[in-house]
């Protein structure tokens, strides 16, 4: 008897590249792996917009999303146009009351409208947006997975993260988070998965963790 294929698509987080889930790798033909890759937003397109014109890359039904930091935000977005299999959500927030101290006060001052996304060429910038604070010695690392340079993207971007006002989370959704995570402080998650040692990237390099867990994540009821 054929076996059914699980479609899964990955969105990756804020100016990434599908890149970051190059170590991923799921049983086959069980699984079949989709990677879903940032557009240019339209003039003031809402989140909501953009979700829906990211739901025409969908090729199949029921289908699991699972997204990465604003990707995660994103794949909660698509969820509420389109019916999933399973929602999974990495190194990323379900609600507002999770945003971190600073996002929070950066959309109560617009301080976000601040950011110098014009030099979106200095990779160190968008690198602290997409990857946290600390970033010096890993440049070489951000260059290879960081792949949207757009300014106009990076300012829509930022300002949909910090704006995001969801105040209760979608029903059966999965939150994987790391404990060392400098983006998102796990001191703000709740009800989530929690991967020790795990940083705001740890899809890269905890990869064997996710290609060991997330077949049964999925396959559970």
């Amino acid at each position: 008897m054929a076996v059914e294929t699980i479609h899964i698509y990955l969105m990756p987080g804020m100016a990434a590249s599908p890149k970051i889930f190059e170590y991923i790798k799921l049983p086959e033909p069980e699984f079949k792996l989709h990677f879903l890759e940032w557009m240019i937003p339209e003039k003031q397109e809402s989140i909501s917009d953009y979700a829906l014109r990211m739901c025409k890359h969908i090729e199949f039904k029921n289908v699991v999303l699972v997204g990465v930091s604003f990707g995660g935000v994103l794949v909660q977005e698509m969820s509420k146009h389109i019916s999933v299999r399973k929602l999974i959500i990495v190194s990323s927030v379900k609600q507002q009351s999770e945003l971190p101290k600073q996002m929070l006060i950066a959309k109560a001052t617009m301080a976000y409208k601040l950011v110098p996304t014009q030099l979106a060429s200095k990779i160190d910038v968008v690198a602290k947006y997409a990857f946290g604070n600390n970033v010096t010695k890993r440049l070489e690392l951000y260059k290879k997975y960081l792949s949207v340079n757009d300014s106009n993207y990076l300012s829509w971007a930022i300002e949909r993260m910090v704006c995001w006002n969801q105040q209760v989370a979608p029903e059966g959704l999965v939150h994987i988070h790391g404990d060392n995570d400098s983006v998102f402080p796990i001191k703000n998650i709740n009800n989530c998965i929690i991967i020790k040692g795990g940083t705001h990237i740890m899809i890269i390099n905890k990869y064997k963790w996710f290609n060991e867990n997330l077949p049964k994540i999925i396959l559970e009821e």
